[in-house]
């Protein structure tokens, strides 16, 4: 289990009916071997997540992973992302390209399931300790946002996300009046003052598309570089510096670890990616106010074990 601790046998019972993990086995087997004509010689790892599994292969080409999902209401947009993460491997991106079916589908519908193959890429998720790939995985977004920004079909991913439409100033101010506690109170009236000092959002650069999950879960690195920006499931219309700015706030997190990284950290990140891509002056005036916000909401009512609130008293 990625995310939950839930005993994963059930799971994988109740979640995607296979009795147990040999039957999952040999539909994988048949389903690889029959849509991919790839010979699968072992099934070596199974991972459960919400609605969604993945099964880490060893096959007659290589390490490959088989991802499905389980979720009827997230076929097309899986569909849409497929297409998505091959254009971005044909424009050089570190991404995890689909691999093709023996029909040229990227993604297919199989028992009422959508499935998708994907070769294993080398690399270990990113560590927020190591200063060369923290300041590459913030140019690496950059690269990312560049690209993105001109994605044709970018309207097939903006529902679905975990984007909002809401003008940013409007989403800021909105959990500041309905959502922030008592326990906040002073760390939120700085993030208010902080506000009105601010140029109109209407000044910053366009939404467009961009990942809006990217954390160390969601970037494999081998050895200082960035091999591969994962899982675009989320993906949709935003700003650029919010999506900066989850990111800087996120970095750290992996499937069970949920803590704010050093102000260091978070500057190395940011620099990496203006050594990229420029801010605007909007945008670089946005940024901490974006940063402060997104720490806040991870600030839980009752303890804070990780910290959460003393990163944002630094701020």
């Amino acid at each position: 289990m990625l995310w939950e601790l839930v005993d994963p046998h059930e799971a994988l019972a109740t979640r995607m009916k296979f009795a147990d993990v040999g039957q999952l086995a040999a539909w994988v087997t048949e389903a690889v071997t029959g849509t991919w004509g790839v010979e699968v010689i072992s099934c070596d790892r199974v991972v459960i997540s919400a609605g969604n599994a993945l099964v880490w292969i060893t096959s007659s080409t290589g390490r490959v992973i088989l991802k499905w999902s389980v979720r009827p209401s997230l076929f097309v947009r899986l569909a849409n992302v497929a297409q998505l993460t091959s254009w971005l491997a044909r424009r050089g991106l570190p991404v995890s390209a689909p691999v093709p079916a023996l029909n040229g589908d990227l993604q297919v519908e199989l028992d009422g399931w959508s499935i998708g193959l994907q070769s294993v890429v080398k690399g270990s998720m990113l560590d927020a300790d190591n200063v060369a790939q923290v300041h590459a995985a913030g140019a690496e977004l950059a690269r990312l946002h560049l690209a993105l920004a001109e994605y044709p079909d970018a309207d097939s991913l903006g529902p679905g996300g975990h984007a909002d439409s809401t003008p940013l100033r409007t989403r800021v101010e909105g959990w500041l009046h309905s959502a922030a506690g008592d326990h906040l109170a002073p760390l939120a009236g700085s993030l208010h003052h902080r506000l009105a000092s601010l140029p109109s959002d209407t000044t910053l650069p366009p939404p467009q598309l961009v990942h809006l999950d990217i954390r160390s879960a969601n970037l494999l690195c081998d050895g200082d570089r960035i091999s591969a920006i994962l899982d675009f499931e989320e993906a949709g219309i935003d700003h650029p510096v919010d999506d900066l700015a989850k990111a800087v706030v996120l970095l750290g997190t992996r499937f069970r670890h949920w803590g704010p990284v050093p102000p260091e950290t978070q500057a190395t990140f940011v620099a990496g990616y203006r050594a990229v891509r420029e801010l605007s002056s909007s945008e670089a005036a946005w940024l901490k106010a974006l940063i402060m916000w997104r720490t806040l909401r991870l600030v839980p009512p009752c303890g804070d074990p990780t910290g959460w609130a003393k990163s944002a008293e630094r701020m």
